[in-house]
Parts: structure tokens; sequence; C-alpha cells
């Protein structure tokens, strides 16, 4: 359904759909099949803007890109498209997943969410869903040196937006952290577009994630948490990027 009618109905027969899929997708520990929405395999269905993916982390995030989809989640040709949001479980009742009444009122959807950041840091870490939370909570336990940038929209890709940030920061790592194994996820369609980012002048960009697996997530709850951990520790902290897999673009 998917395939045929979802992601290639306006290539293939000029139907377009304005559908909204919201599908659970979050590392939490319940279990393989309680993980994975298969965000990469959404990824390789997008070419020519015919989907919107994103992974939303706040509740005006969420009420904006609804209403984006309603009033201006289309094309220049005012062509709406399918949007695809995939909705972490945890974050209904995560007491820092919150947004102000101002939120609501006086923005808009964002693709990208970078932190505001005093100073010059180490690393920028980006990311995408959920794990921002883990981040963010290790981060003031450490008092690492890291910037969090989330991707609230997968895509169409912001590289724009991802850019700018990149040159505020020339001399940060750049490390792409996910909860999802390496063959899973976004990382693979993240790596592509870095590198054109990248490419000059040539920076790294390291990957911090689940070991590549046939498995979506371990049934767990202590293994889970092992390597949650141990990506936190590893995506924040300079030169640590040992314990879980890592690939550099």
């Amino acid at each position: 359904m998917i395939d045929q009618f979802l992601s290639s109905a306006e290539s293939k027969w000029g139907q377009p759909s304005g559908l909204v899929m919201l599908l659970p997708h979050g590392y939490e520990g319940q279990g393989p099949e309680h993980s994975s929405a298969r965000i990469e395999r959404f990824l390789t269905l997008c070419a020519g803007n015919n989907l919107q993916i994103v992974n939303c982390t706040t509740p005006a995030q969420y009420f904006h890109v609804l209403r984006r989809q309603m009033y201006g989640g289309h094309d220049r040709r005012g062509v709406r498209k399918p949007l695809v949001i995939f909705t972490p479980k945890s974050l209904l009742r995560h007491p820092h997943a919150v947004s102000h009444l101002q939120d609501f009122t006086n923005a808009g959807f964002r693709e990208v969410l970078p932190e505001p950041f005093h100073g010059t840091p180490s690393r920028l870490v980006f990311c995408s869903g959920k794990i921002y939370y883990d981040l963010l909570a290790g981060r003031g336990e450490r008092a690492a040196g890291a910037a969090l940038v989330r991707l609230e929209q997968l895509y169409p890709f912001p590289a724009e937006q991802v850019g700018e940030i990149l040159s505020q920061y020339p001399g940060a790592e750049i490390v792409w952290a996910q909860e999802e194994p390496r063959n899973m996820g976004p990382w693979r369609f993240i790596r592509e577009h870095f590198q054109t980012l990248v490419a000059a002048p040539r920076r790294d960009v390291w990957y911090v994630g689940r070991p590549e697996s046939a498995s979506p997530a371990t049934g767990s709850g202590k293994r889970h948490q092992q390597e949650q951990s141990a990506i936190v520790n590893d995506a924040l902290t300079p030169g640590a990027i040992s314990q879980t897999a890592k690939v550099r673009v």
C-alpha cells in the first residue's frame, strides 16, 4: 500500500495525497517490535519531494506540522504531499517534552531545532527524535561541551539550515547520534547529505549508535539501558567513540 499508493502514486498516476501517518517509533526497552517503525525504509522511498518525513520532539512542533499539512503542506504547485510522523510513546509523558503557550501561537514548524549554546562547543551532536532527551540529561550530568541539534524534519532534508549551523562552529567535531542500529534509522540517509555539506572544507562526521543488527532492538531491558548509556557517553565525550559502532564520513 505504501509503495504503490502513497510514495509513488503522484509520479505514477498523477494522484496526489495528503494522508497523515502516525507511526510509533522510539527505543524504550520494550522489545524489538515496540521500537522501530522502520524509518530507513520510508527514507529510501523519498525522491522528488514526494513525502514529508518528520520526528517531532515537542507538542508545539507536532501541532504546527499538522497545521502546516492542512494549510501549507504542499509544493509550489499547490499539491499536498503525504506526511509521515514518527511518534515516540514515551514523549507523551516525558517531563521535558513540553511547550509554552507562545510556542503554539507565535511560531510555526521548525525543520531544525539548534540549541542556543554560549561559547564554543567541542562537538556538534546532531540527532532526531526522543534520543535528544537522553543526550540532554547526559550532558547535564557530564557538563560536556556539546551542542545538540535536532533534525525535526528528515525529508525534505533541510540542507541550508544544517549548513548554516556547521558554518557557525567550524572547529567542532560533528557527530550523528541515533538509537537505531547502524543499518537502520536515518544514518545512511543522513550520511549521504552530510557528505556534500562537509566536502569543502573537509570535515569528518562520526556515527554513534548501535552496531549493525538483524533485529530492530534487544529484548532485554537491562541490555537496552547499557546500550543507551554507551551511546550517550560516546556522543557527548570527545575521543570516547569506542564502545558503540562508529564510522566516519
